[in-house]
């Protein structure tokens, strides 16, 4: 199966796009793991739950970037992973700066 390490990216990435979804549609803290309500407790949490989808959609492009250069390059699939899922989460934590 030569596109095996694409299709398993492509169907991880929309999968975290779609939980990103819920979170941002219904903005219900409940959703997330219990060990993570019960680490934060925002004062606003709908705003809260807005910033943290838009982050986890923003970190769920990172396998989708990684499956498409997968189509070209097995090497370039996985620099393109771990570059950009830094590069992300690291927006991700400016994003999520001034929310509790």
């Amino acid at each position: 199966m030569e596109y095996g390490y694409s299709i398993l990216m492509s169907v991880f990435s929309a999968a975290i796009l779609l939980y990103a979804g819920l979170m941002a549609l219904t903005k219900n803290y409940k959703i997330l793991p219990v060990r993570a309500t019960q680490s934060v407790k925002p004062k606003d949490e709908k705003r809260y739950m807005t910033q943290l989808s838009k982050v986890v959609a923003l970190v769920a492009l990172s396998p989708a970037l990684s499956a498409l250069a997968g189509l070209w390059n097995m090497t370039a699939a996985l620099v393109v992973l771990i570059v950009s899922a830094v590069l992300f989460i690291w927006l991700g934590t400016k994003i999520m700066k001034g929310v509790e």
